[in-house]
C-alpha cells in the first residue's frame, strides 16, 4: 500500500483522468518511496494544460503558470501540478528560456536532472522509468538524464544538486556525470549565491556530508562557493572530522568560520545568511576563541549562555574529538550557575545610585559586573542587603 501523502493525493489523480488527462506523481517523491525515506510532499505532472487543470477544480491559485503549474487547493491540502513541459536555451545557466507544454509523460522526465529523479508513478503505483532510474537507484548511482553536458549547461546548479545528494543518499557519482562535474564546475559562477547556499546548507544537513566535501574538492566545485574559494585544506580537514556527523546546520557554519582566516562575519555575508545568523555565528566564534584559551569559566558560560555554550562545545569537541560527555559536564556546570542573566540579579542601577548618592554613569556598569562576579563565583548571596553590605565593606577597604 502506498504511505498516507500519496493516498491522500490520489484523488486529484484519479480527477484528472477521469476529465481524460494523464496524472502522475513525479520526481523526489517517488524516488524517495522507493528508498523507503520519508516524503515530506509530492509534486504531481499532468498532461492537462494549465487552463484545462482550472475547468477541472474549482479552487486554484496561479503560482507558476508560465512555467505551467498551478496550485490546487483542496480539503485534504494543496498541491502543486504542473503540465509536462520541455524546455530550450539556459541563457543564464539556470531557467529555460522557452517552455513549451507537451502531452507526453516521457518528453516531460527527458528534461529532469538525474535518472533516480526521472521517474513517475501513476495512481495504483505502477512506477514508470524510461531512463532506468530505479537501476540506478539499486547501485546507489547518481547518472545524469542524458548527457551530463547537456544538463549542466542547462541548469549549473544541478551540479551543486548532485553533490547535496551524495550527502543525502550516501550515493556515487557514475564516471561521465563525474567527468562533467570537473569540466563544468565553473558554470556554477553564473548562480545567484542564495540558490548556491541552499543547496550548501541541505549538502551539510546531510548524515554523508563528510563524503559531499570530498565531492566538492575532486570535482572543483568549492572553487565557486562564496569564501570556500582556495580554501582546499581547510575542507580537506574539515571533511576528516570524525565527529563532523554530530553537527547540526549551525554548528558547520560555526565550525567553518573557526577555519577560515579572517573576519567570521564576512565570511558568512559573503553565503548571504540572515543577520540574526550572521551574528549568532560570529558572537559563537568569539566564544570558541575564549573557551579555547581559556577553557570555560563562571564568566564565560554566564556570558555565552547554554544554547551558544551548547554550540561552541559541540564544535570545540568535534575539533579535539572529544566525547559527548563533556557536553553533559558543561550543561550541569551552567545549571549550577547561581544567576543565568544579569536581570536576575537583586540589585539594579538605581539602587546604587541611590546608595551612593551619585548620578548615573560607566562606574555603575562597571559595579554591577563586580556584583555579578562575586556572585557568580559564590563570594556573596544574591541578596539586596547582603549586596549593599559587601560594597559597603568594599568602600571600606579601598579608602584604607
Amino acid at each position: 500500500m502506498l504511505p498516507a501523502i500519496f493516498q491522500e493525493a490520489i484523488p486529484l489523480l484519479k480527477k484528472i483522468e477521469q476529465a481524460g488527462f494523464e496524472a502522475y506523481f513525479v520526481g523526489g517523491s517517488v524516488r524517495d518511496f522507493l528508498l523507503g525515506r520519508p516524503i515530506n510532499d509530492v509534486d504531481i505532472a499532468t498532461s492537462a494544460f494549465p487552463d484545462e487543470i482550472k475547468d477541472i477544480f474549482p479552487r486554484t491559485a496561479d503560482i507558476g503558470i508560465e512555467h505551467g503549474t498551478v496550485l490546487v487547493i483542496e480539503q485534504s491540502g494543496e498541491y502543486e501540478i504542473t503540465t509536462f513541459r520541455t524546455e530550450s536555451d539556459y541563457g543564464d545557466y539556470r531557467r529555460p528560456d522557452t517552455v513549451e507544454f507537451i502531452r507526453s509523460l516521457e518528453g516531460d522526465l527527458k528534461r529532469r536532472d538525474f535518472t533516480m529523479n526521472s521517474l513517475a508513478m501513476d495512481a495504483d503505483g505502477r512506477v514508470y522509468d524510461p531512463f532506468n532510474g530505479q537501476e540506478d537507484i539499486r547501485r546507489k548511482v547518481i547518472r545524469t538524464v542524458g548527457k551530463p553536458a547537456d544538463r549542466f549547461s542547462e541548469d549549473a546548479l544541478r551540479m551543486l544538486r548532485g553533490v547535496r545528494f551524495v550527502s543525502q543518499l550516501g550515493f556515487e557519482v557514475e564516471p561521465l556525470t563525474m567527468k562533467a562535474l570537473n569540466l563544468y564546475s565553473r558554470l556554477l559562477s553564473h548562480i545567484a549565491v542564495e540558490r548556491k547556499t541552499m543547496e550548501f546548507e541541505k549538502m551539510i544537513g546531510g548524515d554523508h556530508r563528510a563524503k559531499a566535501l570530498q565531492l566538492l574538492l575532486t570535482s572543483s566545485l568549492f572553487e565557486q562557493l562564496p569564501g570556500l574559494s582556495g580554501q582546499k585544506e581547510v575542507i580537506q580537514e574539515i571533511s576528516g572530522l570524525p565527529l563532523l556527523k554530530s553537527l547540526n546546520t549551525d554548528q558547520i557554519w560555526l565550525l567553518l568560520s573557526s577555519y577560515i582566516d579572517g573576519s567570521p562575519a564576512e565570511f558568512l555575508k559573503s553565503w548571504k545568511l540572515p543577520s540574526k545568523v550572521i551574528k549568532e555565528r560570529t558572537k559563537e566564534k568569539q566564544i570558541l576563541s575564549k573557551r579555547t584559551d581559556e577553557g570555560w569559566t563562571k564568566e564565560l558560560l554566564f556570558h555565552s549562555g547554554i544554547d551558544r555554550a551548547y554550540n561552541v562545545e559541540k564544535v570545540y569537541n568535534c575539533i579535539h574529538s572529544i566525547s559527548s560527555g563533556a557536553i553533559e559536564g558543561l550543561t550541569d556546570d551552567y545549571h549550577a550557575l547561581p544567576i543565568k542573566d544579569r536581570k536576575e540579579l537583586m540589585v539594579t542601577g538605581k539602587d546604587l545610585m541611590e546608595w551612593k548618592g551619585q548620578k548615573g554613569g560607566p562606574w555603575v556598569k562597571e559595579t554591577l559586573e563586580r556584583i555579578e562576579k562575586a556572585v557568580l563565583y559564590g563570594e556573596i548571596r544574591n541578596d539586596l542587603e547582603t549586596i549593599r553590605r559587601w560594597l559597603e565593606t568594599c568602600r571600606q577597604s579601598e579608602r584604607n
